[in-house]
């Protein structure tokens, strides 16, 4: 299989404090030669003073100062890497319950997510999350990384009884692709190169696991979906005439001559030219930023959506949505504030919490009607307009809205619409 050299993935990282995140994450970067010189230099020193011998691979990736002193993940930290084959950007996440929003902020654009699994401790309640949230954000592929092989003697048996715990549970998610390999982070073991200390794992290392795992085909292509962010009108010479509609193409395939429909509006065109940069093509896919001229002058602005005539999302102001509350403040009821969806801001109001989702006990709870901090929820959203809106298990893109408080112009929320 052919990967696309300049293809990006960028991935997540989630389990529970001190499975070994952050040495796993530093192990990728140090054995794949992904750190410049002065950084490993900084990081052995620092390993000096905590009277560590070697490097503590976990310091790469706990950038904050408070992470560095506690020895855990508070924030998002997000970290840069190209091997031959592929560009990477990883989101490590921290493990705590009362850093949710972290863990779905870090994974809402994630092709892929590791969870990672201390061999000692098996499935734990803080897996069971992790794995949730995975499958409520619809990352299509999961790699399960079962850490410190080391502690428990390379067990094979051990290795294979995790994975019947892990399938037992995950049966009942909705996850595509699932992937296990044993690995312990702290010596290498399968995580670059293959582990002599485990020869009875006959599958790829995690880096090539990665580097060849296939994300084309989680791309949405058979939707076609354009929201549009501005109208272009040079009015120079050449231009004179020429009515752009730019954007990024959220989903699909768009050609020149394809017969089209302007949402809200419900006008039709056909399309005239498409632009990618200076160049005329004669089609696009996602997720190409583009210019777009129709045959006809029709009205179009900001927000507008642009779709095939016989492919056409929702248009709805109520619709359900499974969001994660990410303010310090709670929710208020029939309090106005910013939905922003694709290129859309309009006015908006939570009219009803259908039930929380206990995500430790996985069980619903609908009496519970306030949203705080970390909590999810399914909930019914009323908007001021109407949005063209998909499924997020469609269309992570048109699927996908974030709340924001008009006062403070904080993101207040982050939601899928189901």
């Amino acid at each position: 299989m052919n990967i696309d050299n300049n293809q990006l993935l960028r991935f997540t990282t989630a389990g529970s404090v001190d499975d070994g995140k952050s040495t796993l994450i530093g192990r990728l970067l140090y054995d794949s030669k992904s750190i410049f010189e002065d950084q490993i230099s900084a990081v052995e020193n620092t390993s000096k003073q905590k009277g560590i011998d070697g490097v503590d691979l976990a310091l790469f990736t706990d950038g904050l100062k408070d992470e560095r002193e506690q020895g855990i993940t508070i924030d998002v930290a997000y970290r840069y890497f190209t091997t031959p084959k592929r560009k990477f950007i990883i989101a490590d996440t921290p493990g705590h319950v009362e850093y949710t929003r972290n863990m779905v902020t870090g994974a809402s654009t994630a092709n892929a997510a590791i969870i990672l699994i201390d061999a000692r401790n098996g499935v734990i309640e803080q897996t069971k999350r992790h794995a949730y949230i995975a499958s409520l954000l619809q990352i299509p592929h999961i790699v399960v990384c079962v850490n410190k092989m080391d502690l428990v003697d390379h067990s094979e048996e051990r290795f294979n009884e995790i994975v019947n715990q892990f399938e037992e549970f995950s049966s009942k998610l909705y996850i595509r692709d699932v992937r296990y390999i044993p690995i312990s982070a702290l010596n290498g073991d399968n995580v670059v190169n293959r582990s002599e200390n485990m020869d009875w794992y006959k599958n790829s290392p995690l880096l090539n696991t990665l580097e060849t795992l296939h994300i084309s085909s989680d791309i949405n292509k058979i939707d076609m979906r354009f929201a549009v962010q501005t109208v272009i009108r040079p009015q120079r010479e050449g231009f004179i005439d020429y009515r752009g509609y730019a954007g990024r193409l959220q989903s699909g395939i768009i050609r020149v001559g394809d017969e089209v429909a302007i949402l809200p509006s419900g006008f039709t065109s056909k399309v005239k030219s498409i632009n990618a940069g200076e160049e005329f093509v004669e089609e696009a896919f996602a997720p190409m930023s583009i210019s777009v001229c129709l045959e006809d002058d029709i009205d179009i602005s900001r927000g507008d959506m642009i779709v095939r005539k016989n492919n056409q999302p929702e248009t709805s102001q109520e619709f359900d949505v499974m969001m994660c509350w990410l303010n310090k403040e709670p929710s208020k009821p029939r309090t106005k504030y910013t939905i922003m969806h694709t290129s859309n801001e309009k006015k908006a109001m939570i009219k009803d919490v259908v039930y929380k989702m206990d995500i430790n006990k996985f069980e619903k709870d609908e009496d519970d009607k306030t949203l705080n901090m970390n909590d999810i929820a399914r909930v019914k959203i009323r908007t001021t307009h109407r949005l063209m809106i998909d499924e997020y298990r469609a269309n992570r893109n048109t699927g996908s809205i974030i709340l924001v408080d008009d006062s403070t112009k904080e993101t207040i929320a982050a939601g899928m619409i189901v």
